[in-house]
């Protein structure tokens, strides 16, 4: 007996698979919140630009500015128009992960990686994992993670003369 492969819907639909690639991470074991912001960080990057913003991110030499999810988050210098901004390390590492395997889609299909941009980098929150930790006279707390699907489109864009 086999099992059924899942077959996983993305966001984004009726690309054109001549100039397109996508890629996505599912159930991936990062905060939400954070990959959500990285994610519209590199939103109409270029892949080369997209890469190195995320590598720096990494680095913790630039900052990701939080928009949505910004409750009690410090300020960072270097951020234009939003002040408030982290250095999410994890969510950037899973990013590019996907990122570069999008980049490798893009690249079996035979596309020109130097002219990639990201049209669509998104992040939202998959399923809970369910624990619950033992506490004193027999009562319980829950201790639940969310986990996160990624997805990431590229397009090949006209050579700039």
């Amino acid at each position: 007996m086999s099992i059924p492969m899942p077959k996983w819907g993305y966001s984004i639909t009726e690309l054109d698979p001549e100039r397109t690639a996508r890629a996505s991470g599912r159930e991936v074991r990062v905060s939400h919140k954070a990959a959500r912001e990285v994610c519209n960080a590199i939103g109409e990057m270029m892949l080369v630009e997209a890469k190195e913003f995320l590598q720096q991110i990494i680095e913790k030499k630039r900052p990701v500015a939080y928009r949505r999810f910004s409750k009690k988050v410090g300020h960072r210098h270097g951020l234009e128009k939003a002040f408030a901004g982290r250095y999410p390390v994890k969510a950037a590492r899973k990013v590019l992960e996907v990122l570069e395997s999008a980049e490798a889609n893009a690249d079996f299909r035979g596309l020109d990686i130097d002219n990639l941009r990201v049209i669509h980098a998104s992040a939202y929150p998959g399923m809970k994992i369910k624990r619950y930790i033992q506490r004193a006279f027999g009562r319980s707390s829950p201790r639940f993670e969310t986990l996160c699907h990624i997805e990431v489109a590229l397009e090949q864009v006209a050579e700039l003369v």
